[in-house]
C-alpha cells in the first residue's frame, strides 16, 4: 500500500509549525527540536515533507550564520583547528615563535598577518584564508 500525499494535511502542518527562512540562533534551536521529534517516529507523507523543508532551512542558515563567523573570527578559527588536530601551543611555537607571541594570538591581542596566515594554513593542511580577514 503507497501512501499518497494530502495537501490538506501538509497545509495543517504547515499552519501549526508555521516554518520560515531562519534567522537566529534561537530560531534554529525550535527548527532542530521539531526535526529531532519527527526524526525519531515513522512519517506520515506530510511530515516527510515538512521534516525535509525544515532541514534546508537549517542547512540555509548553518551555511550562512556559521560561514560568516568564520571568515570574521580567525583565532576562533585557529583555536578550534588546534583543538579539533590534537596539536599544542608548544607545535604553534615551533611555527610561529616565542610563547608569548603565540598566546598574544590565540588571545585576539596580536593580528594574524597575511604571512602568519600561510604558516597557519600549511600547518593545520588548510586554506590561508581560513586565519586571515
Amino acid at each position: 500500500m503507497t501512501l499518497t500525499f494530502n495537501p490538506e494535511k501538509y497545509k495543517e502542518l504547515l499552519i501549526s509549525y508555521l516554518p520560515k527562512i531562519i534567522k537566529t540562533e534561537a530560531e534554529n534551536e525550535q527548527a532542530l527540536a521539531i526535526v529531532e521529534d519527527l526524526m525519531h517516529r515513522k512519517r506520515s507523507p506530510e511530515e516527510d515533507e515538512l521534516y525535509q523543508l525544515l532541514i534546508t532551512l537549517i542547512e540555509k542558515f548553518e551555511q550562512e550564520y556559521y560561514e560568516i563567523n568564520q571568515q570574521n573570527d580567525p583565532q576562533s578559527m585557529l583555536l578550534f583547528l588546534l583543538e579539533q588536530s590534537n596539536k599544542s601551543k608548544v607545535d604553534l611555537q615551533a611555527v610561529l615563535g616565542s610563547e608569548s607571541f603565540v598566546d598574544n594570538i590565540l588571545n585576539g591581542r596580536e593580528k594574524i598577518t597575511l604571512e602568519l596566515a600561510q604558516k597557519l594554513g600549511e600547518f593545520f593542511h588548510v586554506e590561508a584564508d581560513l586565519f586571515h580577514e
